[in-house]
């Protein structure tokens, strides 16, 4: 089940961005599901299902955008290995 968000845009923004309706609808699920999985707000699994892509392609679509996956950085990374 799904609920219904209406935005309301200027009406030249569709044409300006060369998209119908239906496609401005579907990259705004998705942008939106990209910006709430970079903040925390969505586990990368919910941020997929709100944008309506499998949870492997949201993680490419990650990585397109330079939204990164992980909160570790590369010290903690070296710091875990060098407790191995």
């Amino acid at each position: 089940m799904y609920d219904v968000v209406e935005i309301q845009l200027p009406g030249d923004i569709p044409q300006m961005l060369n998209r119908t309706p239906e496609e401005l609808a579907r990259d705004m699920r998705l942008y939106a599901a990209l910006m709430l999985f970079r903040i925390g707000k969505l586990s990368s699994g919910a941020a997929a299902h709100m944008a309506g892509v499998p949870r492997m392609m949201f993680l490419d679509l990650c990585a397109d955008y330079d939204i990164p996956v992980s909160a570790i950085t590369g010290e903690d990374l070296h710091r875990e290995l060098a407790d191995e």
